[in-house]
Protein backbone atom coordinates (compact mmCIF):
# COMPACT_ATOMS: atom_id res chain seq x y z
CA UNK A 1 0.00 0.00 0.00
CA UNK A 2 1.59 3.54 -0.76
CA UNK A 3 2.41 5.46 2.14
CA UNK A 4 -0.65 8.15 0.55
CA UNK A 5 -3.81 5.54 1.11
CA UNK A 6 -1.97 3.88 4.22
CA UNK A 7 -1.67 7.56 6.08
CA UNK A 8 -5.32 7.90 4.67
CA UNK A 9 -6.25 4.43 6.28
CA UNK A 10 -5.36 5.53 9.66
CA UNK A 11 -6.64 8.78 10.21
CA UNK A 12 -10.12 7.68 8.37
CA UNK A 13 -10.05 11.24 6.35
CA UNK A 14 -8.63 12.39 3.23
CA UNK A 15 -5.17 13.83 3.63
CA UNK A 16 -4.36 17.76 2.21
CA UNK A 17 -0.70 18.37 0.96
CA UNK A 18 0.81 19.82 4.02
CA UNK A 19 -0.58 16.75 6.37
CA UNK A 20 0.76 14.45 4.50
CA UNK A 21 4.12 15.84 4.39
CA UNK A 22 4.14 15.60 8.16
CA UNK A 23 2.43 12.10 8.48
CA UNK A 24 5.00 10.95 6.11
CA UNK A 25 7.98 12.37 7.95
CA UNK A 26 6.72 10.48 10.92
CA UNK A 27 5.41 7.65 9.48
CA UNK A 28 8.31 4.01 9.52
CA UNK A 29 10.07 3.74 6.29
CA UNK A 30 11.47 0.40 8.07
CA UNK A 31 9.84 -2.04 10.74
CA UNK A 32 11.85 -4.79 12.17
CA UNK A 33 9.53 -6.91 13.88
CA UNK A 34 10.41 -9.78 16.31
CA UNK A 35 13.48 -10.83 14.28
CA UNK A 36 15.40 -13.61 15.55
CA UNK A 37 18.74 -14.97 14.57
CA UNK A 38 20.95 -17.93 15.87
CA UNK A 39 24.13 -18.99 14.86
CA UNK A 40 24.40 -22.24 16.17
CA UNK A 41 23.98 -22.08 19.95
CA UNK A 42 24.53 -18.33 19.92
CA UNK A 43 21.31 -16.32 20.16
CA UNK A 44 23.03 -13.25 17.75
CA UNK A 45 19.14 -11.43 17.61
CA UNK A 46 16.20 -12.15 19.98
CA UNK A 47 13.06 -10.70 18.96
CA UNK A 48 14.27 -7.31 18.03
CA UNK A 49 11.45 -4.73 17.28
CA UNK A 50 11.65 -1.08 16.72
CA UNK A 51 11.03 1.48 13.31
CA UNK A 52 12.48 3.99 12.11
CA UNK A 53 10.89 7.16 11.11
CA UNK A 54 10.92 8.26 7.44
CA UNK A 55 13.49 11.20 6.64
CA UNK A 56 15.14 10.64 10.54
CA UNK A 57 18.59 9.66 11.57
CA UNK A 58 17.62 6.28 14.03
CA UNK A 59 21.20 4.83 15.28
CA UNK A 60 21.40 1.52 16.83
CA UNK A 61 24.45 1.05 19.77
CA UNK A 62 25.92 -0.97 21.90
CA UNK A 63 28.38 -3.21 22.85
CA UNK A 64 31.04 -5.27 20.60
CA UNK A 65 29.25 -8.62 19.78
CA UNK A 66 25.14 -7.12 20.56
CA UNK A 67 24.00 -7.67 16.99
CA UNK A 68 24.47 -4.35 15.44
CA UNK A 69 25.92 -5.46 11.98
CA UNK A 70 23.98 -8.72 11.87
CA UNK A 71 21.01 -6.67 11.71
CA UNK A 72 22.36 -4.58 9.26
CA UNK A 73 22.99 -7.71 7.06
CA UNK A 74 19.61 -8.90 7.92
CA UNK A 75 17.90 -5.95 6.66
CA UNK A 76 20.28 -5.88 3.03
CA UNK A 77 19.83 -9.37 2.37
CA UNK A 78 23.56 -10.66 3.17
CA UNK A 79 21.24 -13.02 6.15
CA UNK A 80 17.71 -14.04 6.59
CA UNK A 81 16.11 -14.30 9.98
CA UNK A 82 15.15 -17.22 11.53
CA UNK A 83 12.05 -15.57 12.37
CA UNK A 84 10.03 -11.71 12.32
CA UNK A 85 9.64 -9.69 9.31
CA UNK A 86 11.79 -6.84 7.95
CA UNK A 87 9.31 -4.21 6.21
CA UNK A 88 10.62 -1.60 3.98
CA UNK A 89 7.92 0.85 2.94
CA UNK A 90 4.93 -1.58 3.56
CA UNK A 91 6.98 -4.32 1.31
CA UNK A 92 8.37 -7.54 3.39
CA UNK A 93 12.17 -7.67 2.35
CA UNK A 94 13.30 -10.56 5.00
CA UNK A 95 15.18 -12.92 2.60
CA UNK A 96 15.33 -11.18 -0.63
CA UNK A 97 18.78 -11.50 -2.04
CA UNK A 98 21.28 -8.22 -1.74
CA UNK A 99 20.46 -6.86 -5.21
CA UNK A 100 16.88 -7.06 -5.04
CA UNK A 101 16.84 -4.93 -1.60
CA UNK A 102 19.37 -2.56 -3.42
CA UNK A 103 16.67 -2.54 -6.50
CA UNK A 104 14.19 -1.37 -3.61
CA UNK A 105 16.08 1.93 -2.68
CA UNK A 106 18.25 0.70 0.27
CA UNK A 107 22.01 0.90 0.18
CA UNK A 108 24.94 0.27 2.70
CA UNK A 109 28.80 1.07 4.03
CA UNK A 110 30.08 -2.02 5.85
CA UNK A 111 32.34 -2.17 8.65
CA UNK A 112 35.04 -4.21 6.66
CA UNK A 113 35.38 -1.30 3.91
CA UNK A 114 34.60 -3.13 0.73
CA UNK A 115 35.83 -1.12 -2.51
CA UNK A 116 37.22 -1.91 -6.14
CA UNK A 117 40.83 -1.05 -5.34
CA UNK A 118 42.41 -2.13 -8.44
CA UNK A 119 39.75 0.95 -9.81
CA UNK A 120 40.28 4.61 -9.45
CA UNK A 121 38.20 6.55 -6.47
CA UNK A 122 35.67 8.25 -9.07
CA UNK A 123 35.09 4.40 -10.97
CA UNK A 124 34.04 3.00 -7.35
CA UNK A 125 31.52 5.68 -7.29
CA UNK A 126 30.26 5.28 -10.66
CA UNK A 127 29.85 1.72 -9.77
CA UNK A 128 27.58 2.70 -7.42
CA UNK A 129 25.27 3.92 -10.03
CA UNK A 130 24.58 0.67 -11.59
CA UNK A 131 21.08 0.51 -10.15
CA UNK A 132 19.92 3.05 -12.05
CA UNK A 133 21.50 2.11 -15.50
CA UNK A 134 19.58 1.13 -18.32
CA UNK A 135 22.89 0.12 -20.42
CA UNK A 136 23.51 -3.25 -20.44
CA UNK A 137 27.03 -5.22 -21.33
CA UNK A 138 25.95 -5.43 -25.22
CA UNK A 139 24.83 -1.89 -25.40
CA UNK A 140 27.65 -0.75 -23.68
CA UNK A 141 30.43 -2.75 -26.01
CA UNK A 142 28.81 -1.66 -29.40
CA UNK A 143 29.27 1.99 -27.63
CA UNK A 144 25.58 3.04 -29.01
CA UNK A 145 25.05 6.85 -28.86
CA UNK A 146 22.62 6.84 -25.33
CA UNK A 147 25.07 4.67 -23.24
CA UNK A 148 28.08 7.18 -23.99
CA UNK A 149 25.07 10.25 -22.76
CA UNK A 150 24.07 7.73 -20.12
CA UNK A 151 27.72 7.24 -19.11
CA UNK A 152 28.45 11.10 -19.31
CA UNK A 153 25.08 11.24 -16.89
CA UNK A 154 26.81 8.69 -14.40
CA UNK A 155 30.17 10.90 -14.24
CA UNK A 156 28.92 13.84 -13.66
CA UNK A 157 26.58 12.00 -10.49
CA UNK A 158 29.74 10.54 -9.41
CA UNK A 159 31.95 13.38 -9.14
CA UNK A 160 28.95 15.34 -7.40
CA UNK A 161 28.89 12.54 -4.44
CA UNK A 162 32.96 12.73 -4.51
CA UNK A 163 32.76 16.87 -3.58
CA UNK A 164 30.04 16.42 -0.95
CA UNK A 165 32.35 13.76 0.83
CA UNK A 166 35.40 16.25 0.46
CA UNK A 167 37.14 13.71 -2.19
CA UNK A 168 36.68 15.92 -5.20
CA UNK A 169 40.12 16.00 -5.81
CA UNK A 170 40.89 12.36 -5.55
CA UNK A 171 38.90 11.43 -8.54
CA UNK A 172 41.52 9.45 -10.41
CA UNK A 173 43.70 8.29 -7.51
CA UNK A 174 43.79 5.16 -6.92
CA UNK A 175 40.98 3.80 -4.30
CA UNK A 176 43.55 1.32 -2.87
CA UNK A 177 46.36 4.42 -2.28
CA UNK A 178 43.19 5.91 0.19
CA UNK A 179 43.99 6.15 3.96
CA UNK A 180 40.74 4.03 5.99
CA UNK A 181 38.97 6.98 6.81
CA UNK A 182 38.53 8.33 3.39
CA UNK A 183 37.94 4.74 2.17
CA UNK A 184 35.08 5.30 4.55
CA UNK A 185 33.80 8.10 3.12
CA UNK A 186 34.21 6.99 -0.72
CA UNK A 187 31.91 3.92 0.73
CA UNK A 188 29.64 7.16 1.25
CA UNK A 189 29.57 8.62 -2.02
CA UNK A 190 29.65 4.86 -3.48
CA UNK A 191 26.29 4.40 -1.29
CA UNK A 192 24.73 8.03 -2.13
CA UNK A 193 24.89 7.39 -5.80
CA UNK A 194 22.73 4.83 -5.89
CA UNK A 195 19.90 7.80 -4.55
CA UNK A 196 18.86 5.57 -1.90
CA UNK A 197 15.87 5.49 0.15
CA UNK A 198 17.42 4.73 3.03
CA UNK A 199 21.08 4.61 4.06
CA UNK A 200 22.49 2.07 6.52
CA UNK A 201 26.23 3.52 7.53
CA UNK A 202 28.57 0.60 9.19
CA UNK A 203 30.50 2.70 11.87
CA UNK A 204 31.45 5.64 9.41
CA UNK A 205 33.38 7.31 12.13
CA UNK A 206 35.99 4.62 12.54
CA UNK A 207 39.23 5.58 11.00
CA UNK A 208 38.21 9.58 10.91
CA UNK A 209 40.00 11.94 12.76
CA UNK A 210 38.32 14.55 14.85
CA UNK A 211 37.84 16.95 11.89
CA UNK A 212 37.04 14.44 9.57
CA UNK A 213 34.73 13.02 11.89
CA UNK A 214 33.15 16.91 12.41
CA UNK A 215 32.91 16.95 8.83
CA UNK A 216 30.99 13.69 8.52
CA UNK A 217 28.54 14.79 11.21
CA UNK A 218 27.40 17.77 8.76
CA UNK A 219 27.37 15.27 6.28
CA UNK A 220 24.71 13.27 7.43
CA UNK A 221 22.37 16.05 9.22
CA UNK A 222 22.57 17.61 5.60
CA UNK A 223 21.18 13.77 4.24
CA UNK A 224 18.68 14.27 6.60
CA UNK A 225 17.73 17.83 5.81
CA UNK A 226 17.53 16.52 2.02
CA UNK A 227 14.77 14.17 3.47
CA UNK A 228 17.29 10.65 3.03
CA UNK A 229 16.17 8.18 6.68
CA UNK A 230 19.83 7.02 7.73
CA UNK A 231 20.45 4.10 10.21
CA UNK A 232 23.71 4.35 11.69
CA UNK A 233 25.83 1.97 13.43
CA UNK A 234 28.50 4.12 15.47
CA UNK A 235 30.39 3.85 18.57
CA UNK A 236 31.59 7.51 18.42
CA UNK A 237 28.94 8.33 21.03
CA UNK A 238 29.83 12.27 20.93
CA UNK A 239 28.71 11.92 17.15
CA UNK A 240 26.09 9.60 17.84
CA UNK A 241 24.09 12.02 20.37
CA UNK A 242 24.92 14.50 18.06
CA UNK A 243 23.19 13.20 14.91
CA UNK A 244 20.57 10.83 15.99
CA UNK A 245 16.53 11.76 16.38
CA UNK A 246 16.34 8.06 17.94
CA UNK A 247 18.32 5.27 19.34
CA UNK A 248 17.76 1.78 19.87
CA UNK A 249 20.00 -0.09 22.25
CA UNK A 250 21.09 -4.01 21.85
CA UNK A 251 23.09 -6.10 24.13
CA UNK A 252 23.66 -9.71 23.36
CA UNK A 253 20.92 -9.63 20.31
CA UNK A 254 18.67 -8.28 22.56
CA UNK A 255 16.71 -4.38 22.46
CA UNK A 256 17.13 -2.83 25.74
CA UNK A 257 15.90 0.49 25.31
CA UNK A 258 14.99 2.98 22.30
CA UNK A 259 13.78 6.57 22.65
CA UNK A 260 15.51 9.97 22.00
CA UNK A 261 19.34 10.43 22.95
CA UNK A 262 18.79 11.84 25.78
CA UNK A 263 16.51 9.48 27.11
CA UNK A 264 19.09 6.70 26.35
CA UNK A 265 21.51 8.61 28.28
CA UNK A 266 19.36 8.20 31.33
CA UNK A 267 18.69 4.99 30.51
CA UNK A 268 19.99 2.73 33.97
CA UNK A 269 20.38 -0.40 31.88
CA UNK A 270 21.63 1.45 29.06
CA UNK A 271 24.39 2.62 31.24
CA UNK A 272 25.36 -0.48 32.84
CA UNK A 273 25.73 -2.02 29.75
CA UNK A 274 27.27 -0.04 27.45
CA UNK A 275 27.36 3.74 28.26
CA UNK A 276 28.90 4.11 31.60
CA UNK A 277 28.02 7.24 33.63
CA UNK A 278 29.99 9.75 31.63
CA UNK A 279 27.08 10.18 29.68
CA UNK A 280 24.63 10.93 31.88
CA UNK A 281 23.12 13.89 31.74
Amino acid sequence: MAFHAKAEKYLGEPLCLGALVVILFTMPILELQDISLAFGGLQALDKVSFAVGAGTVQAVIGPNGAGKTTLFNLITGFLSPQAGKVVFQDQEIQGRPPHQVAQMGIARTFQLVQLFDHMTVLENVMVGRHRLSRAGLLAGALRLPWTRGEEKSIKERALEELAFVGLGDRAQQPAATLPLGLKRLLEIARALAAEPTLLLLDEPASGLDAVETERLQEMILALRDRGLTILLVEHDMGLTMEVADQIAVLNYGQLIATGTPREVQRNEEVIAAYLGTDWQT
